[in-house]
């Protein structure tokens, strides 16, 4: 038998540590609210983001594209109780909800929430950062990139989430697809850094400077 990958999806999340009451609030609420539910990162990636913010001792994230607020959270569990994640979101109303779950979790204290364009709220933050997840319109990809290369850390870790975009980068028809895949190209081709594309969800990329 040859496990589809629904079944595979399923499994892994069965073996993942569950998430805890807040958090499957706003999963079943996104779900069930937000015409947008897939932009939700889901369980496997929240924990291996929260993973990556414990292994590397991060105290100062970023984030460009909120949404409901459930990766900030996510990210939020694993810092010290003066860290800081500062998540950027361009929709009020979305803000709002997001808002919402902050306050009703027990990480809220620990997220700035930064309403706007994220390229304009990245431009005006001054670093370092240990570590930044982009996650937003995915047209400025690259300019998120560039900023955060000038934001992070010199062992700051740049997480990127979509980069497989339903695996159409490989044969790149769209518009979405084809943006997806030069921005691929363009952190394969930077001398500056050393990067790893995984296969969690819709592809996440991790990225450090050399």
């Amino acid at each position: 038998m040859t496990p589809t990958r629904e079944q595979i999806d399923d499994y892994v999340v069965r073996h993942t540590t569950p998430l805890p009451q807040h958090l499957t609030d706003l999963v079943t609420f996104t779900r069930e609210n937000m015409e947008r539910a897939m932009m939700l990162s889901g369980p496997v990636e929240g924990t291996l983001l929260q993973f990556l913010v414990w292994a590397t001792g991060a105290r100062r994230i970023l984030e460009a594209g909120c949404f409901t607020g459930f990766s900030a959270q996510m990210m939020a569990a694993a810092l010290p109780d003066d860290g800081t994640v500062i998540t950027c979101e361009i929709d009020p109303d979305t803000a709002a909800i997001a808002q919402k779950h902050f306050d009703r979790g027990p990480n809220g204290h620990k997220i700035d929430l930064r309403i706007g364009p994220a390229i304009d709220t990245m431009r005006s933050l001054e670093g370092p950062f240990d570590l930044v997840f982009i996650d937003a319109d995915k047209k400025p990809y690259a300019d998120y990139y560039e900023r955060a290369m000038e934001l992070i850390t010199d062992r700051g870790l740049i997480v990127v989430d979509n980069v497989l975009w339903g695996g159409s980068v490989i044969d790149p028809q769209s518009e979405s697809a084809r943006t997806m895949a030069d921005f691929n190209a363009h952190v394969a081709n930077d001398p500056r850094v050393t990067q790893v594309m995984l296969t969690v969800r819709d592809g996440v990329m991790l990225i450090r400077k050399v």
